[in-house]
């Protein structure tokens, strides 16, 4: 957790921050998933632009419910 940098430049000279794991879960955690998840879509950023982080459970999308799905794969076993 302390060893994962985060690093975004401003633009202007000597405008490179350097954030630390935790220091960013601190303070923005919903950016550690968009930074993972970007960097998944590759080529494809007008994606990304559609994307919604939340932190937390709560968000104001109503129309969706999320319901829990039974796991049927019997080596996995859940955790409670």
């Amino acid at each position: 957790m302390t060893q994962k940098l985060y690093r975004r430049h401003s633009g202007r000279p000597g405008g490179m921050k350097v954030e630390t794991f935790n220091q960013l879960q601190q303070r923005i955690p919903e950016r550690i998933i968009e930074h993972a998840i970007r960097g998944s879509f590759l080529k494809e950023g007008a994606l990304f632009n559609h994307l919604k982080v939340y932190k937390g459970p709560d968000h104001p999308h109503d129309a969706q419910k999320p319901i829990e799905l039974p796991i049927q794969d019997k080596r996995v076993q859940k955790q409670r």
